[in-house]
């Protein structure tokens, strides 16, 4: 599977876990199964655990570069990537940072609108900027 193929998988947990946050991972990854919609691959486990342990801390990230948002305004959609992306920039280093930032406008791109995938580039570039320092 490919690397682009497993962060979407990861993503459409890390969505589900916004509406279900009662709803632990090995449950989400049976209903997956179960539903055959997908079998979950090591890569993609791997950002979900990442995503469903370190939302808290995700989250103090994303909201420290929102200029004038709170995080309860972003769309789902864009939350679930940016907190996919984010523990992927901080927490997964064999992952170049620009690729990231790629993918994740890209799943933006996918699920949500135009104007959004910008905003997720741009604030995942200050994530990477500020990472350099």
């Amino acid at each position: 599977m490919k690397r682009s193929e497993a962060r979407e998988q990861a993503f459409i947990l890390s969505f589900e876990r916004i509406f279900n946050m009662d709803t632990e991972l090995p449950e989400m990854k049976e209903i997956a199964s179960e539903s055959e919609l997908f079998e979950l691959d090591a890569f993609a486990q791997t950002l979900a655990e990442l995503v469903f342990d370190k939302a808290e801390e995700l989250d103090g990230v994303i909201s420290s570069f929102l200029k004038g948002w709170k995080i309860e305004r972003l769309p789902k959609v864009v939350l679930a990537v940016l907190r996919l992306a984010v523990a992927e920039i901080n927490y997964v280093e064999d992952t170049p940072d620009a690729v990231v930032v790629n993918e994740a406008v890209e799943l933006t791109k996918k699920y949500a609108l135009e104007e959004d995938a910008s905003f997720v580039n741009g604030l995942l570039g200050s994530v990477v900027r500020s990472k350099a320092k």
